[in-house]
C-alpha cells in the first residue's frame, strides 16, 4: 500500500500508564463484579485470581510484542507479522467489535450514575461525542485528561473502600449451592473484561516515546496498580454485600456505601467516582479502537478512509468520528450487562492471538519465558468459550461475519489484480 502519514510520538511512559489504568479502572470496578458474582458466587475472588493470571500472561506477551513492533494496531499488527494476515485480521476484528461494545457500556455506565432513566441514553451519546472531540484534537489532550481522571478516581475509590470496610456491617452468612469449576471459569471470563485496558498502551505504540523501553514498562506498571485495587474491591463487596446481593446489584459500590453510617456523603462520592471512571475508560477506549481501525485500514482490511491522519492534530480523525457514530447507535439498543460477555469474548480472542504471536519470538526480541505465553493462550481460549451462551453465540457470529467479509474482499482484490 502507499505510505501513510505517521502519528506523532508525544506520549511518555507516565502518560501511557495513566491511559492504561484509566481504561481498566472504569471498565471493571463499576460493571463486572455483579455479573461475575452471579456466576462464581462466594468463589468470586478465585475467579478474579484466575482472570488476573491470564491477564498477566497477556500483559507480558503484549509488552514483548509491542517492544518489537512499536506501531499502532496492537495484536492486529503482531498477528500479521508473526502468524499471517488472516490471523492478524481475526485479532483486529475481535478487538474492534469487543471494544466498540465496551465504549457503549462505558457511556451508559456514566449516564446511569448521573441522570435519571429517561435521560440516560441522550446523556450517554453526549459523552461519546464530547470525548471523541477531545481525542480528535490530539493525543496529548487525551493523555492530559487521562491523568486527571485517574487521579480523581483512585482518590475517591480509596476513600470509598476504607469507609465501606470500616462502616458497613458484614453480610449475613447464607447457604449457597456450589458453583463448581464452570461457575468460576465464567466468572473469570466476565471479570477479564475488567483487565483488558492495558492493551490500550500497545495499540498506541506509534505515539509513545522510546517505545522499546516505555511500552513494556507502562503495561506492567498499569497492571501492578490495578490488580491489588481489584482484589481489595472484590473482597470488600463480597464481605459487605454477600454473593447473592452483589449478584443482583445494579451499582454494587453505591449499594455498599448506602449500608454505611456515612451514606449521606459517601454515596455522592461513589457516584462521582463511577462517573469519572467511566469517562476515563471511554476516553481511552475511543483512542485505542480508533488506532486499531487505522492500522487495519492501512492494510486494506477496513475501508481506506479510516487510515487518514489529521494534518494538524496527528490523530486518525476519520476512524474516531466513525467510531463515535457507531457507538452512539449502539447506546440506543444495547443492555449494559449484556455487552460485557460479548466484549470479553472478542478481547479474549484478540489476546489468544497475541500469545500465539509472542510464542514465535526469538533472540533479543524474547523478554519473557514461553510458559507465560502458553498459559495465556490456553487460558484465553478456555475463558472465551465460558462467557454466557448468548454472548458466545453473538460473538462467534459477528466474528465469522467479519472473516467471511474479508475473504470476499481478498478474493475480489486478487481477482482484479490477476
Amino acid at each position: 500500500m502507499a505510505s501513510q502519514p505517521a502519528l506523532a510520538r508525544r506520549l511518555t511512559t507516565a502518560d501511557a500508564v495513566h491511559i492504561g489504568v484509566g481504561s481498566m479502572v472504569g471498565a471493571g470496578l463499576f460493571t463486572a463484579f455483579a455479573p461475575a458474582a452471579a456466576a462464581a458466587g462466594t468463589l468470586l475472588l478465585l475467579a478474579l485470581g484466575l482472570a488476573a493470571v491470564v491477564a498477566f500472561c497477556n500483559a507480558t506477551s503484549s509488552a514483548q510484542l509491542a517492544a518489537q513492533y512499536p506501531t499502532s494496531g496492537g495484536t492486529y499488527v503482531y498477528g500479521r507479522e508473526r502468524l499471517g494476515p488472516g490471523w492478524g485480521f481475526v485479532a483486529g476484528w475481535g478487538f474492534v467489535i469487543g471494544k466498540t461494545a465496551s465504549c457503549a457500556a462505558m457511556a451508559m455506565t456514566f449516564a446511569a450514575y448521573v441522570v435519571p432513566g429517561a435521560w440516560q441514553r441522550p446523556v450517554a451519546i453526549a459523552a461519546v461525542i464530547v470525548l471523541a472531540t477531545v481525542n480528535y484534537h490530539g493525543v496529548t489532550r487525551t493523555a492530559r485528561l487521562a491523568r486527571i481522571l485517574v487521579a480523581v478516581v483512585l482518590s475517591l475509590l480509596v476513600v470509598t473502600l476504607v469507609a465501606v470496610a470500616s462502616g458497613a456491617p458484614p453480610a449475613p452468612v447464607t447457604l449457597e449451592a456450589p458453583v463448581g469449576w464452570a461457575g468460576v471459569a465464567q466468572g473469570a471470563a466476565l471479570l477479564f473484561f475488567a483487565f483488558a485496558g492495558y492493551a490500550r498502551i500497545a495499540t498506541m505504540g506509534e505515539e509513545v516515546s522510546s517505545p522499546r523501553r516505555s511500552i513494556p514498562r507502562a503495561i506492567i506498571i498499569a497492571f501492578a496498580i490495578v490488580v491489588p485495587l481489584y482484589t481489595v474491591t472484590g473482597w470488600v463487596l463480597l464481605d459487605r454485600l454477600g454473593a447473592p446481593a452483589l449478584a443482583a446489584a445494579e451499582a454494587p459500590l453505591r449499594e455498599a456505601a448506602e449500608r454505611t453510617p456515612y451514606a449521606a456523603w459517601l454515596t455522592p462520592v461513589v457516584i462521582v467516582a463511577a462517573a469519572v471512571a467511566a469517562l476515563g475508560a471511554l476516553l481511552s477506549l475511543i483512542a485505542g479502537v480508533g488506532r486499531t481501525s487505522l492500522a487495519m485500514a492501512r492494510e486494506g482490511d477496513l475501508p481506506s478512509p479510516l487510515a487518514r491522519v489529521h494534518d494538524r492534530y496527528a490523530v486518525p480523525h476519520v476512524a474516531e468520528v466513525a467510531l463515535a457514530g457507531v457507538v452512539s447507535v449502539l447506546v440506543l439498543v444495547v443492555d449494559l450487562r449484556g455487552v460485557i460477555g460479548f466484549s470479553s469474548f472478542g478481547v479474549l480472542i484478540y489476546y489468544a492471538i497475541a500469545n500465539a504471536a509472542a510464542l514465535t519470538q526469538t533472540g533479543p526480541d524474547r523478554i519473557y519465558p514461553r510458559v507465560l505465553q502458553v498459559v495465556g493462550l490456553v487460558g484465553c481460549v478456555v475463558l472465551a468459550f465460558r462467557v454466557p451462551i448468548t454472548s458466545l453465540i453473538a460473538g462467534v457470529l459477528v466474528l465469522l461475519v467479519g472473516v467471511a467479509g474479508r475473504a470476499l474482499v481478498v478474493r475480489r482484490r486478487d481477482g482484479a489484480g490477476a
